[in-house]
């Protein structure tokens, strides 16, 4: 079973429109009252007080606060989790301490499980009911993968007035199966490096295939600074000294946002959708097909390298002499998304009953590793150096295509001065069939807790073509 999660764009009339702006704000002043509970028993009797203490006042807030009635319990429930969440993350020093929310920074609540909400939906349209505001509303969107609903999320965009809903599904994935007993070959095996020059650098063992970057936020950023600064010649809003914001400047504003939602709606999109020029087709006679879904039809097994995408856009430090080349090396690598890429090829391959291998990074060393000898040639590692050439065995080639090479030869055991059996090289299998289920909204919605299961290595070992 895998959780997928599909947003759907809602369409309430003026009535329905009301009623959900209103529990929205309902939502928003149980989020600060729980905030304001715990700040208050702190300060008064020095008494730290969890999710469970407040889950456990809820019927006695309502007898105070009888407009509450009307919100399912579990909504209300799932409110306080969210306090819960973020005081844990405070005292983990994940975040700052938790503050009172105004109603423009709260998107909306959650219903934490099937009870209160029905979608009446095969995965494309349909209406969706929320019982509590006895409310059925239209909505639109289409998933590739459809199963059972469990969760449900309803957010409002203020930058667009509009209501989303996310809403988590079951699918049925097969299981990985090997040789006989499976429908696929898995011979079929394609290694791709994650670049900024070239998107993605695809090797299927015989031909490369390259992805160019399309470079969204350079395209738009002299328009999204021209806008910034015309916004910056405005009355802008201050809280604290209860200033408010110009009609000018909100206008400004508007502008801005749309500016740079723009090239990450251009960016999302362009993840799935690939113009086969690379084929030899023109511009205008081109076909469009979904990149992620592309490669995920074609091969049965995906390798790549471990990326800790976190740590790689992490700014430079104070006096670094790199801090202009590093920020524009972080923009770079934010415009391509190489999380996003990695999630969409994993769960894809993973959905068909294909694997996909993370190799580890710092010991293969892709970017640095030669391909015929294995040699580690430390000055390969800087980003200027685009055509990799070998001082013992000659090789020459360019950088992305090395990675590739390395890549494809590591899993099949064939590189030189790497080992050959996958289980000590301690591969993953794809990030889902490693993720540790917390459990953390049993309490709301009663739902079964997945024991995790962590394994070191591949579960089991392909016959390899």
């Amino acid at each position: 079973m895998a959780n997928l999660r599909h947003t759907f764009r809602l369409y309430p009339n003026k009535t329905a429109a009301s009623k959900m702006f209103y529990a929205r704000k309902m939502h928003q002043l149980l989020y600060n009252a729980g905030i304001g509970d715990r700040r208050y028993e702190w300060k008064a009797n020095k008494k730290s007080i969890g999710y469970l203490d407040q889950q456990n006042c809820l019927p006695a807030f309502k007898e105070c606060w009888p407009e509450y009635k009307e919100l399912y319990s579990t909504s209300l429930q799932a409110t306080l989790k969210r306090v819960d969440l973020a005081y844990n993350r405070f005292f983990l020093g994940l975040s700052e301490i938790p503050k009172y929310k105004p109603i423009r920074k709260y998107s909306g609540w959650t219903y934490p499980s099937k009870a209160g909400w029905k979608a009446n939906t095969d995965g494309k349209d349909g209406t969706l009911t929320l019982n509590d505001l006895g409310l059925t509303i239209k909505m639109r969107g289409q998933a590739k993968f459809w199963g059972t609903p469990t969760t449900l999320t309803i957010t409002y965009k203020s930058s667009v007035n509009a209501w989303y809903a996310s809403i988590t599904v079951k699918v049925e994935t097969p299981d990985t199966k090997y040789g006989s007993g499976s429908d696929l070959t898995y011979e079929k095996i394609v290694a791709y490096d994650l670049g900024t020059e070239t998107a993605i650098t695809a090797f299927n063992g015989s031909e490369f295939e390259e992805i160019a970057n399309q470079r969204f936020t350079k395209t738009l950023e002299p328009k999204v600074k021209a806008a910034g600064k015309e916004k910056r010649r405005k009355q802008a809003p201050n809280f604290k000294k209860s200033i408010k914001a110009s009609k000018r400047w909100k206008k400004a504003n508007k502008k801005e946002s749309q500016l740079k939602r723009k090239a990450g709606n251009a960016r999302k999109d362009w993840q799935h959708v690939l113009m086969q020029s690379l084929m030899g087709e023109t511009p205008k006679t081109a076909l469009h097909r979904k990149v992620t879904s592309d490669l995920s039809s074609r091969y049965d097994i995906g390798v790549t390298e471990k990326l800790n995408t976190k740590g790689m856009t992490r700014k430079a430090k104070k006096g670094s002499k790199r801090r202009k080349q590093k920020a524009g090396l972080n923009k770079a690598i934010l415009d391509v998304g190489f999380g996003t890429l990695n999630k969409m090829l994993t769960y894809k391959i993973e959905l068909k009953g294909g694997i996909v291998l993370q190799l580890p990074t710092r010991q293969l060393k892709p970017s640095q590793r030669c391909p015929e000898c294995g040699k580690v040639h430390k000055d390969w590692a800087e980003l200027s150096n685009r055509y990799h050439v070998c001082d013992i065995c000659g090789f020459g080639f360019d950088r992305d295509k090395t990675s590739a090479i390395v890549m494809f030869n590591a899993a099949l055991g064939k590189q030189p001065g790497y080992g050959a059996d996958l289980d000590k090289r301690g591969f993953s299998s794809s990030t889902s069939k490693t993720r540790k289920h917390t459990g953390s909204m049993k309490q709301l919605g009663k739902m079964k807790r997945q024991k995790s299961r962590s394994k070191d290595g591949v579960a089991d070992t392909p016959s390899w073509p």
